[in-house]
């Protein structure tokens, strides 16, 4: 199973509105660790730390399966 790893930033601005970054899609999690540690130091990012995740998932399977409602 190959895998990507994707890193996002989120940063709230305010109970309705929220700001997501797509950092970048890495080929493995130690690659998308250093990608979060550069950016860590940078402005804006510094200051929402919290905000950085890394997604995992697997390469030629779609995510999502199922249709939605209207």
């Amino acid at each position: 199973m190959k895998s990507a790893y994707v890193v996002q930033h989120l940063r709230k601005k305010d109970e309705d509105n929220e700001d997501v970054k797509m950092i970048g899609i890495f080929s493995n999690r130690e690659n998308a660790n250093i990608a979060i540690q550069k950016l860590k130091l940078q402005p804006g990012f510094r200051d929402h730390l919290d905000g950085f995740s890394i997604d995992e998932y697997e390469l030629d399977k779609a995510e999502w399966s199922e249709g939605f409602g209207g």
